[in-house]
């Protein structure tokens, strides 16, 4: 079995070597015994041999040429020779090879002609003018619907290798499109994942370094009166970095496929105790405030979302609202999911804090007042990041400055219904 399909793997990458082999075996085993056979023009049939048998070596790439060719030849035998030759089996082979490479309307034309051929070759050889009986008559009718049953034989079997190459065909280019496909979504995929880890790597870069400036600000001028504050801030920062440190590695180790690092638990809203108290070690006052019963549980992606909506939000308080600005975090469970309100009362919000976008194509945009200059602004990659992590989970979020100072981020997150 190894042996026929290493035959058949060669024959089917190697077609011209296969036609040429053919041709040069008809030539050895079909022309040449017409010199041999003796006939009353032996140069003649020689000829014609090998205009009827060399046609076959174009049999697949120049299916047309070859079958005009031997049909020419053919036809020249049928009026000037007059005895039949052993290659007049070759042109069965030429209807099949156009059966099964030639355009379809060359293919029905020789069937026709092939047909035609059979009759004149009966008549030629074996009628006129030797039919003298009706009972002759019925037997060459006979000979004749059997040359043509073989010829049509002929022509349908080469039209069902025709029907295979072009399935085969079909199979081969859907294979390839299917092929293209995955690449594209292995293309897409590999984008919407560098945008994931781009969000990541910001709101875990952004909100550390924040806390951590804060901090270290307020250790420099709180050290020259009480040294000890500077020893509590320095442990903060040690802490808040550690952390950072932590997902940082999680993070890296999933871009390297590390089991044990993709398989931490990410942050949800259970944690977000543990960050208002880092934000509260930070010297921000921050009240959370939680209403409403959940009905069923978010998945982890929705609440990794939830999280770190808060995350930025609280990140942006403490680079932007000034100091002594206090903050509010409101979690209310409504009938269709999770409503977020991160609220806070700095004099810096609106000059500091861009508008979002609207999260979800389709959506009208809600406008807010435009920001004044200041040193946070043009700087709105963080909302933008939060507006795009809501509206994979077909939920809104709204930022905008308060009126009378301050600063409000509004996001929802409704349950994924089945």
């Amino acid at each position: 079995m190894l042996v026929h399909r290493r035959i058949h793997a060669w024959t089917q990458a190697n077609p011209f070597k296969v036609d040429l082999t053919l041709m040069l075996s008809g030539v050895l085993f079909l022309a040449f015994p017409a010199l041999i056979l003796g006939g009353p023009h032996p140069a003649l049939d020689l000829v014609l041999s090998l205009g009827i048998i060399v046609p076959l070596a174009w049999r697949r790439a120049r299916p047309v040429l070859s079958g005009s060719i031997t049909a020419s030849f053919c036809l020249v035998q049928v009026l000037f020779s007059d005895m039949p030759v052993p290659a007049d089996f070759v042109p069965l082979l030429t209807v099949y090879a156009l059966a099964a490479y030639a355009p379809r309307w060359a293919s029905l034309g020789g069937l026709m002609l092939a047909a035609i051929g059979c009759v004149l070759f009966i008549l030629r050889y074996f009628g006129f003018p030797y039919i003298s009986s009706t009972s002759e008559v019925v037997v060459y009718a006979f000979s004749v619907m059997a040359f043509e049953a073989v010829v049509l034989v002929a022509w349908t079997f080469g039209d069902l290798a025709r029907t295979r190459r072009l399935a085969m065909e079909a199979l081969r280019d859907h294979a390839r499109r299917l092929e293209v496909e995955r690449q594209q979504e292995r293309d897409l995929a590999a984008a919407d994942e560098r945008t994931h880890i781009a969000r990541e790597m910001h709101d875990i870069v952004a909100h550390s370094l924040s806390v951590i400036i804060t901090q270290a600000d307020g250790a420099r001028y709180a050290s020259a009166q009480d040294p000890e504050i500077a020893a509590k801030t320095l442990a903060t920062i040690a802490e808040t970095g550690r952390g950072s440190l932590r997902e940082m590695r999680r993070l890296l180790g999933v871009l390297r496929g590390d089991e044990l690092a993709s398989t931490r638990p990410l942050p949800s809203l259970a944690d977000v105790g543990a960050l208002v108290d880092a934000v509260k070690r930070a010297g921000l006052e921050v009240v959370v405030a939680e209403t409403g019963t959940m009905r069923r549980q978010l998945p982890p992606g929705a609440e990794l979302t939830a999280y770190r909506v808060i995350q930025e939000s609280l990140t942006n308080v403490l680079k932007h609202a000034g100091p002594g600005a206090q903050a509010g975090v409101d979690l209310q469970w409504v009938p269709r999911g999770l409503q977020i309100d991160v609220h806070d009362d700095g004099r810096g919000a609106g000059a500091d804090v861009p508008q979002s976008a609207p999260p979800h194509p389709g959506r009208p945009p809600r406008q807010a007042p435009a920001p004044a200059s200041g040193p946070g602004a043009g700087q709105g990659q963080g909302i933008n990041g939060m507006a795009e992590r809501v509206a994979l989970y077909d939920g809104t979020l709204h930022a905008a400055p308060v009126t009378g100072g301050g600063f409000r981020v509004t996001a929802f997150i409704p349950y994924t219904e089945a």
